[in-house]
């Protein structure tokens, strides 16, 4: 019976981890019509059992802990191993930019509200501008919402833009205003590079918008990064407004992997 009521015990207290976990977490909202429901009985059951065995709550703690490191170690093996042997999956629909082989493919997590991504947009400008003949540039949005407020509006005037070809264009143009981010300025540069409107409009208030969006973040969330801008590089992975030195020492990394040379 003890060893039962053990098992409840963790059972409940790693409930309460998940549900707590899932109304914090933005890729998993909790559902409004859904409780978690305990008898009294076995509420008090377990409470005495936690009393006299404290322990119960470190191990559980744990344990869910390492459930959680493994799914995460997992999907980023999944991710980077894709990396290598099918790019394109990983690209899929993102703006993609510089080398057609995609041999050397470097995946941004950015959000353009952020003035860390801000200072990083300038030195991939100047990496890319040494490397576009070898690397290949993928943009990923990851809107930090709850302390950037126009970081999901303005990811979505640029998915819009990238309907009609004008991504990187009005990508950078975000980022080299990013003091001014607000309606006024998302309409005047979509007019600066003679975007159509009325679609420009449509797209970026349309669920396709949303639903693009949201496939980036749950990516991110799924690959455990936490804030931006965040970058992979075929398996190498750093993050932060990092020097020109540092992201030329990371392709160095990768091209000695691959065989290659500067």
């Amino acid at each position: 019976m003890k060893q039962q009521v053990y098992r409840w015990s963790r059972l409940w207290i790693s409930t309460v981890l998940m549900v707590t976990i899932a109304l914090t977490s933005c890729s998993q909202p909790a559902q409004s019509d859904q409780t978690v429901k305990v008898s009294p009985e076995l509420e008090k059951q377990i409470l005495q059992v936690i009393r006299a065995h404290p322990e119960v709550i470190l191990e559980s703690v744990q344990a869910y802990q390492q459930q959680q490191d493994g799914q995460l170690q997992q999907a980023r093996q999944a991710f980077l191993d894709q990396m290598k042997t099918n790019p394109q999956a990983i690209i899929g629909k993102s703006p993609a930019t510089g080398a057609e082989a995609k041999n050397i493919v470097l995946v941004e997590f950015s959000d353009f509200q952020c003035p860390f991504c801000a200072r990083a947009h300038q030195t991939i400008q100047q990496f890319m501008k040494a490397h576009q003949d070898q690397v290949t540039l993928v943009y990923k949005h990851f809107p930090l919402t709850q302390i950037h407020p126009q970081a999901l509006n303005a990811a979505k005037a640029s998915w819009a833009a990238q309907q009609q070809g004008k991504f990187w264009e009005y990508q950078n143009a975000l980022f080299t205003q990013q003091d001014q981010l607000g309606e006024e300025l998302y309409v005047a540069i979509a007019k600066q590079f003679n975007l159509n409107l009325d679609q420009f409009n449509r797209d970026r208030q349309s669920p396709q918008a949303q639903a693009a969006l949201q496939k980036d973040i749950q990516l991110a969330e799924s690959l455990g990064i936490s804030g931006t801008p965040f970058f992979i590089m075929n398996g190498e992975t750093f993050s932060g407004a990092v020097e020109l030195s540092e992201m030329e020492k990371v392709l160095a990394t990768v091209q000695a992997s691959k065989g290659q040379k500067n």
